[in-house]
């Protein structure tokens, strides 16, 4: 287990009706609010008239629009939006790409540096405004760490972030708003968290049965209550622990130990860069297409421990175990959560140039290849998506 040091300054209010918190958490930061949505949801989940209920006393400024895959135009905006109106706290009500958003916002707010330039090297954010979420979508985790992720179209770049000073302040976790989300984008959900539990799982670390045994636990939890979503949408059990585990998988708590080296999520980036593809959904297809292509007789009893511990396999050859967990694992997203098969499904089109966008995706990495739990060259990273087609 390596040396780590554990820092989450989140203050989580979770369960039904917890939105009644929302004034005395603003208050405690001023009261010139930067309200972050994306195209509208809010509105009818009756959310955006709740907030301004609660919130009548304060001045709330809007920043609408927000897209998936959020845009470095939208973050600039924001930007602008504080600087103009003298903001005090930034309120992000929706999903990842909200909250991502904000915490770009929330570090260029206070900031002489253009905000992309900041995207590209987090040690230039010396201050940021306080953030607070009110969460509507179970994936990313981004109400509970310190990342975010930033599209630039202009470059077809997709870049993410980190810093201390972007951790959500206070998030108001409410499952019984993600009641309407869509069935495709509650699978993609599920696929998002389970993918960023593998990421962290796959590892070659010795003695960190803590966060291996809470990696596993999180990911069955999202095998037994993942079909819930689809079949039951207004399921509360289900969706409270959905986006308890969205929460958990990426708060840090399981990289503490074994450390942070992830691959799908750098191959997923440059593919929505240039395609704008939902992010969970391709990692749906990435993760299983990376395992199958790494196991080697190193990594086989890990692999086939997910096997059987995740998804129940009984064979007693470990490589042979290994092998059909990866299946049920792609079984699990595209037939149990119903997300696209292959890349075509998707939205990438069968003449996409795999080889240039695998060269393209490990040329921003630090030393030109995917350091993960397999380091990854350019012609892994093509044989990988190949295998996605």
């Amino acid at each position: 287990m390596k040396n780590f040091t554990y820092y989450v300054p989140t203050k989580i209010h979770f369960g039904k009706n917890q939105i009644q918190h929302l004034p005395e958490e603003v208050a405690s930061f001023g009261k010139r609010v930067l309200l972050v949505y994306g195209a509208g949801s809010i509105k009818t989940l009756g959310l955006y008239d709740e907030v301004y209920r609660l919130l009548d006393d304060c001045t709330i400024v809007e920043c609408s629009g927000i897209e998936p895959n959020p845009r470095i135009d939208s973050v600039r905006k924001g930007v602008k939006l504080c600087k103009t109106h003298n903001i005090d706290v930034i309120l992000a009500v929706g999903g990842g790409s909200v909250l991502d958003a904000s915490k770009g916002i929330a570090a260029g707010a206070l900031s002489k540096e253009d905000p992309w330039e900041l995207t590209l090297d987090a040690k230039k954010i010396k201050v940021a405004l306080p953030i607070l979420s009110v969460l509507t979508l179970s994936a990313t985790g981004s109400e509970m760490d310190q990342t975010a992720v930033i599209t630039n179209p202009e470059t077809k770049s997709k870049r993410g972030f980190a810093s201390d000073l972007l951790f959500p302040k206070v998030s108001i976790c409410d499952p019984t708003y993600t009641y309407t989300v869509s069935a495709f984008q509650s699978a993609a959900g599920v696929a998002d968290i389970m993918s960023h539990i593998m990421e962290t799982f796959f590892h070659h670390e010795e003695g960190c049965d803590i966060s291996d045994q809470v990696a596993i636990d999180l990911l069955k939890t999202c095998v037994k209550y993942g079909p819930v979503l689809l079949d039951e949408p207004d399921n509360y059990e289900a969706r409270a622990n959905i986006m308890w585990a969205g929460t958990w998988a990426i708060n840090g708590f399981l990289v503490a130990g074994p450390g942070k080296k992830w691959s799908c999520h750098a191959m997923q980036h440059i593919l929505s860069a240039y395609y704008d593809v939902t992010h969970g959904a391709t990692l749906a297809l990435l993760e299983p297409a990376w395992l199958a292509y790494i196991l080697n007789d190193t990594n086989k009893d890990r692999i086939a421990r997910f096997a059987r511990e995740v998804f129940h396999v009984e064979e007693e050859n470990t490589r042979a175990c290994a092998t059909l967990g990866i299946q049920k694992l792609y079984a699990f997203f595209t037939e149990t959560m119903k997300l696209p098969k292959n890349f075509e499904e998707l939205g990438i089109p069968t003449d996409a140039n795999l080889e240039a966008l695998a060269k393209e995706c490990v040329k921003v990495r630090p030393g030109g290849h995917i350091d993960g739990y397999e380091v990854l060259e350019a012609n892994d990273v093509y044989e990988i998506y190949k295998r996605c087609m």
